[in-house]
């Protein structure tokens, strides 16, 4: 693809070409390949969402200078104590944000509140990390961001003067959890299979003791194929429709690849043989509206038939993504509490939990 062009020039460049994609009109892809983007945010993130809680702390950092990539660190504040005068180190949350791969940031008004309540409900240190949007970067760029924001934990847990005292300070780097939604759910599946495997040492545990990752959370996990589903072909006309679905992998896919690359689909025929692959504990979030509700229930599925550690919450009668539209409703709620009860019940108690 050319090189993005700023919103700026958008209405002039548009006239000049034929839009080949549109997305809400926040990114348009015209027939010679120039992409444009808005800067302003799209419809669906309103700005409405309170930026901040009373019980949490938050900061950004650049975790990748060169690629210009952010995070968002959320602590719980004041730091539970097991005994006075001693703060108790918390569990981490790794999580990447959703948008079919072409879509989103962890600075979006919806993902930022819902990164504020995980933080404070569930009790944890939450990092919102930031990858690299296709079409301009195309997969699998997500997924080796995922695995350079790993090493860069890796990096904060060794200490020394590269460390960020604040986010260290709170974070249990032995108690490492990669969370995921839609598109960051398939960026966790994919770090779990290169973990799991031995490929892609960046996504492995690199040295004993400083980071052990001890699950994968894969909040309604952005899978595709071919071959249709009944969820597919028989949902609803919602925010998240077959038409914008298909535009998402058009986007974001290997130039020339279909929805069965492995990328998009973990059981395609040419995908890694994933019986093969040493999985911690993974939960698997569905919403019983959900488009893609039939490919997360036939990938938990496949996986305890496996024999790998996997536990399916279904949401009954929520569409994709209904934590970001609604972070303050009673059923984010619950299924926060369904992510706290799985890091509760992962890993022994490490070096840390013991001194704490």
């Amino acid at each position: 693809m050319p090189a993005v062009s700023a919103a700026a020039c958008c209405a002039a460049a548009a006239t000049a070409n034929e839009v080949a994609e549109d997305l809400f009109g926040f990114l348009r892809v015209l027939s010679d390949g120039t992409v444009l983007r808005s800067p302003a945010g799209p419809v669906f993130c309103p700005t409405t969402f309170p930026g901040s809680h009373p019980s949490v702390e938050w900061k950004e950092a650049v975790y990748d200078k060169a690629k210009n990539l952010h995070v968002r660190m959320y602590k719980p504040t004041p730091t539970p104590t097991a005994s006075v005068g001693k703060k108790k180190k918390l569990p981490v949350l790794v999580h990447f944000h959703g948008g079919g791969f072409c879509l989103g940031s962890c600075t979006w008004a919806n993902v930022h509140e819902f990164c504020l309540r995980l933080a404070a409900d569930a009790g944890a240190v939450v990092l919102s990390a930031g990858y690299r949007l296709a079409p301009e970067h195309r997969l699998p760029a997500a997924f080796d961001d995922g695995a350079g924001f790993m090493r860069w934990l890796r990096d904060q847990s060794a200490g020394g003067a590269a460390s960020d005292g604040w986010l260290s300070e709170a974070a249990d780097f032995g108690r490492v959890f990669v969370t995921g939604d839609s598109a960051g759910g398939t960026i966790a599946h994919h770090l779990a299979v290169r973990a799991g495997s031995g490929s892609g040492s960046a996504a492995a545990e690199p040295e004993p003791g400083l980071v052990t990752v001890r699950g994968y959370v894969l909040f309604m996990p952005f899978f595709g194929g071919v071959r249709r589903t009944v969820s597919e072909t028989e949902c609803p006309e919602e925010a998240l429709n077959l038409d914008l679905v298909d535009r998402f992998w058009r986007l974001s896919l290997p130039t020339g690849a279909t929805r069965d690359h492995p990328v998009a689909n973990p059981f395609g025929p040419d995908s890694p043989d994933l019986g093969s692959v040493d999985f911690p504990p993974v939960l698997v979030v569905v919403g019983g509206l959900d488009l893609i509700r039939d490919r997360t229930v036939d990938y938990a599925e496949r996986l305890v038939a496996m024999g790998k550690p996997v536990e399916l919450a279904e949401f009954a009668g929520k569409p994709h993504g209904f934590y970001l539209h609604e972070p303050a409703s009673e059923a984010t709620g619950e299924l926060i509490q369904t992510v706290a009860r799985f890091v509760d019940g992962c890993g022994a108690i490490t070096a840390s939990e013991a001194a704490a």
